[in-house]
């Protein structure tokens, strides 16, 4: 298992973190438990999860059940703390179901961050994230018609340093680490960088944004932020929800799949987007590649990237992507991904 730099904090990453989005819906108390212990025995060290969680569907007598999982793992395992990095997020504006969609300020994050903390049943949170920008964000497939016109920069900087000051008082007590951002762009990560340094408030350690061979939004202006700054990406989706497996070509909807439980996934159910995944999987038939190891193997390749996040909602499923970090792809298969991408960007 491959291990990396998380920011500037000191702190190392396992190339992949356990996602944990599923825990309480499509994933029971019990599994949930096995997969920590499944990942940890193979080498991770980076569990991902949010107080929203668990999704698919996200609803608000659920909310805060994944962290609850965690936190009964946590509790039958003290000893056990110190070995993973544990991550959540906080919800912000117009998640309804969560103090109402009221924005992230110093107003809801002592709150947020005590109810997380009993949750998990931990004395400490080592990243705690913002799930997306008060201002809102183009991912989710808003890039289409992403348009910034009507934020107010005042608004925003001032929020922004309202936040740091806010969790500078967490760190101070020990609640947190560090600091993540999810779903941000370039600008939005620079100003919270410039802020924190010029105030000494909390650094920015890393982007949590979608990230995968369908989806690389990330490859320009975050990008270049990502290594000169060292903010290292922590892609979620990575499997592209499970489209880059292959299950759903051909109109194919698996029982208990997030297909089946969410119907439109952004977009993803036009004809655009299955062209490109037939090009992927080509690719690894050609390569006598499976398919989940070549597109987790492509994302240790990207010169930002810190981990990627995956979640499985079955045992099976966890111990084939950790099969991934086997697999190393040579010059040939990341050239043929490359005319691939060339041939089907921005699929959906």
């Amino acid at each position: 298992m491959q291990m990396n730099p998380l920011g500037r904090t000191g702190l190392t990453v396992s190339e992949l973190c356990l996602g944990t989005m599923t825990f309480g819906t499509q994933t029971s108390e019990p599994e949930g438990h096995a997969q920590i212990d499944c990942a940890l025995a193979a080498g991770v060290n980076f569990v991902d999860t949010a107080e929203m969680y668990p999704v698919n569907p996200t609803a608000k007598e659920t909310i805060g059940r994944t962290e609850e999982i965690i936190g009964t793992w946590n509790a039958a395992n003290p000893a056990r703390r110190g070995d993973y990095i544990l991550a959540t997020k906080h919800s912000g504006e117009g998640m309804a179901h969560v103090r109402e969609g009221a924005p992230i300020s110093s107003a809801t994050i002592a709150q947020t961050v005590e109810s997380s903390l009993r949750r998990l049943q931990t004395d400490y949170i080592d990243l705690y994230q913002f799930h997306w920008p008060n201002r809102g964000s183009y991912m989710f497939r808003k890039n289409w018609t992403y348009d910034p016109s009507g934020q107010d920069r005042v608004t925003t900087i001032a929020n922004m340093e309202d936040c740091l000051e806010a969790l500078q008082h967490q760190v101070d007590k020990g609640n947190i680490r560090h600091f993540g951002l999810s779903n941000e762009s370039a600008w939005g990560t620079a100003q919270w960088l410039r802020l924190s340094e010029d105030r000494g408030w909390p650094r920015v350690a890393s982007i949590q944004n979608e990230y995968s061979l369908l989806c690389r939004l990330y490859d320009t202006d975050l990008a270049e932020l990502s290594v000169n700054e060292d903010v290292g990406l922590l892609a979620f989706s990575p499997l592209a929800a499970g489209l880059l497996t292959g299950k759903y070509q051909g109109g194919a909807v698996p029982p208990g799949s997030r297909k089946s439980l969410v119907p439109q996934l952004g977009g993803r159910e036009t004809g655009r987007v299955h062209d490109a995944v037939d090009a992927y999987l080509s690719i690894a038939r050609k390569h006598g590649l499976e398919p989940v190891h070549m597109a987790l193997a492509w994302c240790r390749t990207r010169p930002f990237m810190a981990s990627a996040i995956f979640g499985a909602t079955r045992m099976d499923q966890l111990e084939l992507a950790l099969g991934s970090v086997d697999v190393v792809l040579n010059d040939d298969v990341l050239a043929d991904i490359d005319a691939a991408h060339r041939a089907h960007p921005m699929p959906y």
